[in-house]
């Protein structure tokens, strides 16, 4: 109950302090920089060492890319049905395919299925989410923008200089190595930031205004993303077999509202602003009771 009351307060927080103005603007990039290089990679340092190679950490990537790839045709399809601008399907590609599965996915997954179920929220988060983040999340950013070149040597060097990727390619490295008291203690207290941090400058960041006139591409993003993105991850379970503990926790990711990180590279790159703060606030809202109903129904 207390890592609901964390997240919702931290939110909360954030929120009001944009309200007071008491932050400055960038307040909410600084602390994002500080869970992304040094929260998530101590996080990552502490958890990835801990798990036990097999089948199981191949699960949270194969759902991942999977339930990416499918949404992403199905919004494709959906934008050229109803005839959508370039920078409204441009936009949907981010926000409505790229989840929220570390700064919101760590937390409730915590609290749902304790501390055994981070290092696969890692994992789908670095080897899943955060890649198409880099690469796919590039891509459509620089195709839909007019504002911007496709360049891959950009793509490959954002991968290959990101601080949490990097914690996980070292990391790797440690598996089934136990760490000194001393030094799972430091990392334990940076990894511990992440939640307050990262929720705080999400409750900065919520712009709740929904506009009028682009309620038809934001209930669609809504819908792709905290309902039919699980519901394609049970499938998958299903048709494979996944039954364990693993395949609810990529279930779960699945379902995570929109990516932050997302919402801001569509901002940034002129694909329709309004929709992409609206559906990343929003949606990070709906997320708490769509996750609560789906952890209900798949357990």
């Amino acid at each position: 109950m207390e890592n609901f009351i964390l997240i919702i307060g931290a939110i909360c927080i954030g929120y009001v302090l944009n309200l007071l103005r008491i932050f400055p603007k960038e307040a909410p990039n600084i602390l994002n920089k500080f869970v992304i290089y040094i929260s998530l990679p101590a996080m990552i340092m502490l958890q990835i060492p801990r798990l036990t190679l097999s089948m199981d950490v191949l699960i949270p990537i194969i759902i991942a890319w999977s339930v990416m790839i499918l949404t992403a045709i199905f919004i494709l399809f959906v934008s050229k049905t109803f005839k959508f601008s370039k920078e409204i399907t441009g936009c949907l590609l981010l926000v409505a395919i790229l989840g929220n599965t570390s700064f919101l996915g760590i937390p409730i997954l915590n609290a749902y299925f304790g501390e055994t179920s981070l290092p696969y929220v890692i994992v789908y988060d670095q080897l899943g989410t955060f890649i198409a983040l880099a690469t796919f999340g590039t891509f459509v950013a620089s195709y839909y923008s007019s504002k911007t070149e496709i360049n891959f040597k950009i793509i490959t060097f954002k991968i290959l200089t990101f601080p949490p990727f990097i914690s996980l390619i070292f990391a790797l490295f440690f598996i089934g190595i136990t760490f000194p008291p001393t030094l799972i203690s430091v990392l334990s207290s940076f990894a511990n930031t992440i939640v307050p941090i990262a929720l705080v400058a999400v409750g900065l960041q919520l712009q709740l205004r929904l506009p009028k006139e682009e309620i038809k591409p934001f209930s669609l993003a809504l819908f792709t993303k905290l309902i039919l993105a699980p519901f394609l991850a049970y499938i998958i379970c299903y048709v494979f077999s996944w039954t364990n503990e693993v395949s609810l926790i990529s279930i779960m990711e699945a379902g995570m509202g929109p990516m932050i990180t997302a919402g801001a590279v569509a901002s940034m790159s002129g694909l329709a602003p309004r929709l992409s703060s609206a559906i990343v606030g929003y949606g990070i809202l709906f997320a708490f009771l769509t996750t609560g109903v789906l952890f209900k129904l798949i357990t």
